[in-house]
């Protein structure tokens, strides 16, 4: 498959990603259905909360395993590739073509989810589903608590995705193992960081916030990337098939 066709297939998986679980974030977490028909003191909760986001952010990558992960291998997220490349199971030269299609996707996906969010009257940006630390991390986290989260969020992410992909592992189960992974790494910390484990999604999102967004997006690069590499030097270096062991 050319690097142009999966690089399309990256840029569309990202989009979703960011689409499906920010839009989840945003349009739906704490929606309220107004029952003024009935009554003008009635109200409906329907929001999907917390459980519903993380959820939402695991389908995505769910979703898009089936779809393209034949393609390109449904990365959807820089760390992810440099991990993968640590762990000598992605070339160098593909490493920026990904990355690249891997942000424009996030960003867009935050560009369509901003229009529509924007078309709802009296529409407050807020966060945005912005990452953040200090007193913008949804629990009031420090900045070395949000650290030490991202970096062994995504240490754990990387090894599932290692270890369900290798030959060696249950063939068919690897969308699944990962996109539960993810979920669950949504549930430990949204309050935390909102979840990043992913600079692209963070990326996204931080663009039409700005301000503290942008000033903060740093760690939203840095620890996942660290801990997606140590994963990726690990896993090759300890848990990789041995090559007597191969049978090509």
């Amino acid at each position: 498959m050319s690097i142009v066709k999966r690089c399309l297939a990256e840029f569309i998986g990202t989009f979703w990603l960011v689409f499906g679980g920010c839009g989840s974030a945003v349009l739906a977490a704490t929606f309220v259905a107004d029952a003024a028909k009935i009554s003008p003191e009635i109200s409906f909760p329907l929001g999907i909360g917390l459980v519903g986001v993380s959820l939402a952010f695991g389908l995505t990558v769910l979703t898009m395993a089936c779809a393209i992960g034949h393609i390109s291998g449904c990365h959807l997220n820089p760390a992810v590739s440099l991990g993968l490349w640590a762990g000598k199971r992605f070339p160098t030269n593909d490493l920026f073509p990904y990355i690249g299609a891997q942000v424009f996707g996030a960003i867009l996906g935050a560009a369509i989810l901003y229009a529509i969010a924007t078309g709802k009257p009296g529409f407050d940006i807020g966060g945005f589903a912005s990452n953040g630390y200090g007193d913008h991390s949804p629990g009031k986290y420090s900045l070395l608590a949000c650290f030490l989260t991202e970096f062994v969020l995504t240490f754990i992410f990387l090894l599932v995705i290692l270890g369900s992909t290798d030959r060696r592992a249950p063939q068919g189960v690897a969308p699944i193992a990962i996109g539960l992974a993810l979920t669950l790494i949504h549930l430990i910390s949204i309050p935390v960081t909102n979840t990043s484990v992913n600079p692209a999604r963070s990326t996204g999102p931080a663009l039409f916030v700005g301000d503290w967004a942008i000033g903060e997006l740093w760690l939203f690069w840095v620890a996942p990337i660290l801990g997606a590499l140590a994963a990726g030097f690990l896993y090759s270096k300890v848990f990789a098939e041995p090559l007597l062991e191969r049978k090509d």
